[in-house]
């Protein structure tokens, strides 16, 4: 049995369609109000802020992994991440299971500088805080050695359904709502975007070969990252689009905080906006060089299909 905590966002999704295609029928989701995603599923209701109902839901698991999400709220982060996060190591130990952790960049330097998985923690902001301090209790667990523990890093994200990032809504959701797009802060710095699906993927990939457990892995991406101007022009031109966007500066970024908490979640990380984001997947190509990473067109060509889809 293979378990996924946190369920309902779009890397769990894809991430249980890979299982069920590759490694097993027998996978169990996991979250407040779990559906399936594939007719074999077996379905557990469980808070992840509740000890026993995590435990319970993990009981006789092979292998865990953890994509749970919370929305873009610094206080429910801070409240919130750290206790699902210990509950779900704690009942990874109690049954035994091999435990696969979906991490992020925020507790990365927010400069230009090659971003590899031994790159020291230097989180900025509250949100950068919370991570540093979730992937070090993983951390932890991995140097303890009960059981085995692998992490799984992701940049910033674009895809299909509900895939949620601050790239993906300023440019791809106002694409597709027929908007002009909007760009934080530079429209000249290379970024590293990864494909929902693909990381999806990739974790699948990971949780399923032994020799991945006991490191820490950044999934794999493209090593031609687009300016915003390159990449909002391909997205403008997918779409059918004038190739018109807006640069919102830093200061206009922050003076919305005053209003829009949207803005306000999205300060801290202004700095990480401001630099090429150079995040490097050397290990995970060289380790497994069969794997094909999705191409920007053909990504954002798959969100147009989705969308007209969507619309008919």
């Amino acid at each position: 049995m293979q378990t996924i905590l946190g369920a309902g966002g779009q890397i769990a999704v894809e991430l249980a369609r890979e299982l069920n295609r590759t490694s097993t029928s027998g996978l169990r989701l996991v979250s407040r109000h779990p559906r399936k995603v594939n007719d074999s599923d077996s379905l557990a209701s469980a808070d992840l802020l509740d000890a026993a109902q995590t435990a319970a839901a993990v009981e006789g698991s092979r292998i865990v992994y953890f994509t749970a999400g919370l929305p873009a709220d610094t206080e429910l982060w801070e409240r919130q991440f750290p206790v699902m996060l210990r509950n779900a190591l704690d009942a990874a130990r109690a049954t035994n299971a091999k435990f696969a952790y979906f991490d992020n960049t925020y507790m990365y330097p927010q400069d230009d500088r090659v971003q590899t998985e031994d790159t020291p923690f230097a989180p900025v902001g509250r949100k950068g805080r919370v991570r540093a301090a979730m992937a070090s209790m993983v951390l932890e667990e991995m140097a303890r050695g009960d059981i085995p523990v692998l992490i799984a890093r992701a940049p910033e994200f674009y895809g299909p359904g509900r895939t949620q990032s601050f790239t993906h809504a300023l440019i791809i959701d106002r694409l597709k709502a027929g908007r002009r797009p909007l760009v934080p802060v530079r429209d000249d710095t290379r970024r590293t975007l990864i494909w929902t699906p693909d990381a999806s993927r990739a974790l699948a990939v990971l949780g399923n070969t032994e020799d991945a457990f006991g490191q820490v892995w950044h999934l794999p991406v493209r090593d031609d990252r687009p300016t915003y101007r390159q990449f909002t022009a391909m997205a403008a031109a997918t779409f059918g689009r004038p190739a018109r966007y807006t640069v919102l500066p830093r200061w206009a970024l922050s003076a919305a905080g005053l209003f829009s908490a949207p803005a306000r979640e999205l300060r801290e990380l202004l700095p990480r906006y401001q630099h090429d984001n150079n995040f490097d997947s050397t290990r995970f190509v060289t380790r497994f060089p069969e794997f094909r990473i999705t191409t920007h067109s053909e990504g954002l060509e798959a969100i147009r299909r989705e969308a007209a889809g969507a619309q008919r």
